[in-house]
């Protein structure tokens, strides 16, 4: 978190991993099920993809960067859904509770266009995040483990 923009660059190996993770499991549930559908193919690509990242070198940088524009992305069509949708629920309930999806998705079309232009600010907003939410599940374990202790 006090060096978010590393922590960024370290996402990359992080997504390797979980693709690889992600993947064998999922083949291993699949193999179990006797089921071979999409959930199979898309473990089969996961460990691929986690495979090629892993040994082509740069290849997990490279996949940071893509991160960060599929983070706009992502954004852009969150805030255009807020939009279509409380403009949709605007007569509803008769109220004004609408206004706040209307104003969180313009706020996320803002941000994600901000974000399009500026990638180093996402880089390190992500960074920072990726710290706070480690420490708020850290936090989160230690009370659920005092809890069952407890009981």
């Amino acid at each position: 978190m006090f060096t978010p923009l590393r922590t960024y660059l370290a996402s990359g190996y992080a997504l390797m991993a979980l693709l690889l993770v992600y993947g064998v499991v999922g083949i291993v549930k699949s193999i179990a099920a006797k089921e071979y559908g999409v959930n199979f193919a898309f473990s089969i690509i996961s460990v691929i993809a986690g495979l090629v990242m892993a040994f082509i070198p740069g290849l997990p940088l490279v996949a940071d960067g893509v991160f960060i524009y599929m983070m706009a992305g992502w954004f852009l069509l969150q805030g255009i859904m807020s939009i279509v949708l409380s403009l949709k629920f605007k007569g509803a309930d008769g109220g004004k509770k609408w206004i706040w999806g209307l104003v969180l998705g313009i706020l996320g079309i803002i941000l994600a266009l901000y974000s399009m232009f500026h990638p180093v600010l996402l880089a390190l907003t992500t960074g920072i995040l990726i710290g706070l939410y480690f420490i708020v599940s850290g936090i989160n374990m230690i009370f659920l483990s005092s809890q069952s202790a407890d009981n």
